[in-house]
């Protein structure tokens, strides 16, 4: 028997199961597709696993629907900061985490005794092809031209500790970011595969955005995209350096500082139900 919490930040929802004093459960790879169907499951974006770390508070292993394990969930690691301090396994309000992406530093914001939002330092983006990674002549990856199904697109390339290709477009409402987003995903530029940010610009300090998430598909959010499309915005002289980021799930404040080139993400963190898994 597995016990479980099912969170969301901005509705990009994960299940997650504390495996400090337990170790991580088998056959991971099943049970991240097992716990993410929403038809025979509990119904999620994705499973998240709170272990033990030798060099941070805690470590975060995050599995997409699929089953493949990701670098790294800006909205999954802010819904771990409430995890960890709402059921007291820690009393500090900034911790670390370890991540596949390196090292993460949140500072949890409390309201009677509950963490209701937290800022991770996201750490550096980064800008080389080769690293992100994509295939391509220039760095950064500015100009990067795609045509899929008869449409051209013209893509940033940034990662965040994980792929990121976005773009900029006039529609986002009618958006056919299935349609585009799964071929854009497995193109042969990506050779990790990527995520696919669909942005449209409302003014210096606000965007909108739809993201197609590696493994997984349209979400209602996705935090370490909109990081990236906050830098590539800006790389771009789209925007200020720190803008709001508006989703389908709700809004993230992300702020690329210019002095320790970290980029800075603040938004809520929620808990939905918690249950167990009686077959496990």
């Amino acid at each position: 028997m597995l016990k479980f919490t099912k969170m969301h930040g901005l509705g990009n929802d994960y299940v997650y199961m504390d495996c400090t004093k337990v170790g991580v459960p088998d056959n991971v790879t099943f049970l991240a597709q097992f716990v993410s169907n929403r038809h025979f499951g509990v119904g999620s974006d994705g499973l998240i696993l709170i272990c033990a770390s030798d060099t941070c508070d805690f470590k975060m292993r995050m599995f997409n629907q699929d089953g493949s394990e990701a670098e790294m969930c800006g909205n999954g690691v802010r819904c771990l900061g409430k995890f960890v301090y709402d059921k007291g396994l820690t009393s500090k309000k900034e911790i670390t985490v370890e991540t596949l992406a390196g090292i993460k530093t949140l500072a949890l914001q409390i309201e009677q005794d509950k963490v209701i939002k937290v800022e991770v330092d996201m750490g550096e983006p980064i800008l080389e092809a080769n690293c992100i990674p994509v295939v391509a002549l220039n760095t950064p990856v500015t100009n990067l031209t795609l045509q899929v199904d008869k449409r051209e697109f013209l893509f940033t390339c940034v990662s965040m500790g994980n792929p990121h290709a976005i773009t900029v477009v006039d529609n986002i409402e009618d958006c056919e970011v299935k349609a585009y987003g799964s071929q854009i995903e497995i193109d042969s530029h990506f050779p990790m595969k990527t995520n696919v940010e669909f942005v449209k610009i409302i003014d210096k300090s606000t965007i909108w955005m739809r993201v197609w998430e590696r493994g997984t598909g349209e979400t209602m959010a996705c935090g370490t995209g909109a990081c990236a499309a906050a830098v590539a915005c800006h790389l771009n002289g789209l925007t200020k350096n720190e803008v709001t980021v508006k989703l389908l799930g709700g809004d993230l404040t992300i702020k690329w500082n210019k002095v320790d080139n970290h980029v800075y993400m603040t938004g809520p963190a929620v808990t939905v139900f918690e249950g167990e898994l009686e077959d496990f």
